[in-house]
């Protein structure tokens, strides 16, 4: 092995062991030594937005998900893995590999905010796609962003500001039907669902992956790419194709205490997770107690979005094919998960709700609410934003014929969104500056995962995770996890024993709730963390919170 001038030690480690371990693989299976030594594999992400732990087939849902059951039944899926607890800060944590307050996007509160709440990524906060174009990678982007602070025109913040070759995303997420206004590259494209009745945000999102694909093997097949399709499904406005919606009409009229008990039971069998049950949220009416008007809208807004995830699904199943077209199947790294838990929220915004629409039509503006998203975060407790298992756990489900050493199997390593980046950037020979501009870089706090997806491991050495969003927080330090709400005490739990933190044990071990307290203070000092009481009501997102309903 070479050292190349400007190379660090952690980076050889990183990236040549990487593809040491890959050459070890191929050997075995038969490749080339050259292609196994040398290849760049393409990525894809592949991010959902507000999709709960269980709502994948392969974790334990009921909603028909064949396409990404596929990639995980011939890939790995992870049982522990971690987002941010909201939107932006787990995209600008997957984009830029640090926390969302290292990267100034715990909030978007603009430049008056200290700087871990303005919403303003630093030009030094590298991103992945900055980071591959140095090694020869074609970079794309497709669907949401939410990092974009400084307005409607294109500026810095801009995913084309920042590494890619081209993006077509929406800028405000308003309606799946008509959304008010969309961008391809610089190009506003306001209201499509004027001149076209059958758009539909999230096919329109696949068609323009697929777009971008056929244009690389085009005029850029000898390179690599990087693309990153952001999906605003399932976050509401629960909205559906008509034909998706009536494929589930009806299923749900057995109610969110049926379901999570289904979900749970799959969850066992497959041996994805050995955890009781967590109770029904308090604030979840019992599904027997709802009139039968009740039940069959309750009903609706689940078969929608079901019907959300299916369409995305189906999507993903369309790439699959299009790779598969470009003999690129076998030599892409496939990440798929979600931003955070499913959505507590009630909000009623966009265009607004029309009584007597139909669901998931254009004219209909409705939430998911408690009781469906409890089950869609099945087994655990609470939703997004918060920082207990519900709102942080995501299924991530990984496939790479040509690098990944499983298949169809699963692992209990812990990672977190931070982790990818580290990740990516090994498999594709990127190495993270020391300095931008003159003035040294922070050392990113994620993990290279490549010894869990080429080497079979089931551990990455780490110090702790942290999180603390709004006012909720938490710290992970080998099994044990300290969480918090806003208004609450620390609570601790074992999570080999205990992963739906049914079981506080604080009082009976008061030391190590000190230590971990201590640590996650350090830490949020560290970060800029401010206590979020301290800031301004009309910043703390009133009127959203399920609980002040």
């Amino acid at each position: 092995m070479a050292y190349r001038k400007g190379m660090s030690v952690t980076t050889i480690c990183v990236g040549e062991m990487f593809r040491l371990l890959l050459f070890m693989i191929a050997a075995v299976v038969g490749m080339t030594t050259e292609v196994a030594a040398a290849k760049q594999p393409n990525v894809i992400v592949v991010l959902a937005d507000d999709m709960g732990f269980s709502d994948l087939g392969c974790y334990g849902g009921e909603i028909e998900t064949p396409h990404i059951d596929a990639l995980a039944a011939n890939g790995l899926k992870f049982t522990q893995f971690y987002n941010t607890a909201r939107c932006w800060p787990t995209r600008a944590a997957l984009m830029t590999g640090y926390y969302p307050h290292q990267a100034n996007m715990a909030m978007n509160f603009g430049p008056a905010a200290p700087d871990s709440y303005s919403g303003y990524i630093p030009q030094s906060a590298r991103m992945i796609p900055e980071l591959l174009k140095h090694v020869g990678y074609r970079t794309y982007h497709v669907g949401k962003w939410h990092l974009n602070s400084r307005g409607g025109q294109h500026n810095e913040t801009w995913p084309l500001s920042r590494g890619y070759d081209h993006s077509y995303f929406m800028l405000r997420q308003d309606n799946f039907h008509n959304p008010k206004l969309l961008f391809d590259d610089k190009i506003a494209i306001e209201r499509p669902g004027d001149t076209d009745p059958d758009y539909y945000v999230t096919t329109a999102f696949t068609d323009q992956t697929i777009r971008r694909l056929e244009e690389h093997e085009q005029s850029h097949a000898e390179k690599p790419f990087f693309l990153y399709l952001a999906h605003t499904a399932p976050h509401f406005p629960l909205h559906a194709k008509k034909e998706d919606v009536d494929r589930f009409l009806g299923r749900y009229r057995e109610g969110w205490d049926k379901i999570r008990e289904a979900r749970h039971q799959r969850q066992k069998e497959m041996g994805l997770l050995d955890c009781e049950l967590s109770p029904r949220d308090p604030f979840a009416k019992p599904w027997d107690e709802l009139s039968p008007a009740e039940q069959e809208e309750w009903d609706a807004r689940m078969a929608t979005y079901a019907a959300m995830i299916y369409r995305l699904d189906a999507g993903v199943g369309r790439i699959v094919e299009q790779l598969k077209a470009m003999n690129a199947f076998d030599d892409t790294l496939i990440f798929v998960l979600s931003d955070n838990g499913s959505s507590a929220e009630y909000i009623v915004r966009g265009d607004g709700h029309e009584p007597g629409s139909y669901p998931g039509s254009a004219e209909s503006y409705r939430c998911l609410e408690v009781a469906w998203s409890n089950a869609a975060n099945t087994p655990f407790r609470e939703h997004k934003m918060w920082t207990h298992e519900g709102g942080i756990a995501t299924p991530l489900v990984v496939h790479w014929p040509n690098g990944l050493k499983a298949r169809g199997e699963q692992t209990e390593a812990v990672g977190h969104v931070i982790d990818l980046l580290p990740t990516i950037c090994a498999a594709a020979g990127a190495e993270y500056p020391k300095e931008f501009e003159g003035q040294p870089t922070k050392p990113l706090p994620g993990k290279d995962l490549s010894p869990v997806l080429v080497g079979g491991e089931d551990n990455i050495k780490r110090d702790y995770l942290f999180w603390e969003h709004q006012g909720h927080k938490a710290i992970r330090e080998g099994n044990w996890k300290l969480v918090a709400d806003r208004q609450g005490r620390w609570e601790l739990y074992n999570l080999k024993e205990d992963r739906s933190e049914l079981h506080n044990l604080a009082d009976e071990k008061p030391a190590l709730v000190q230590i971990m307290s201590g640590k996650w203070q350090k830490e949020a000092i560290r970060e800029g963390v401010v206590e979020w009481n301290s800031f301004p009501q009309a910043h703390r997102s009133p009127g959203v919170d399920y609980r002040e309903k």
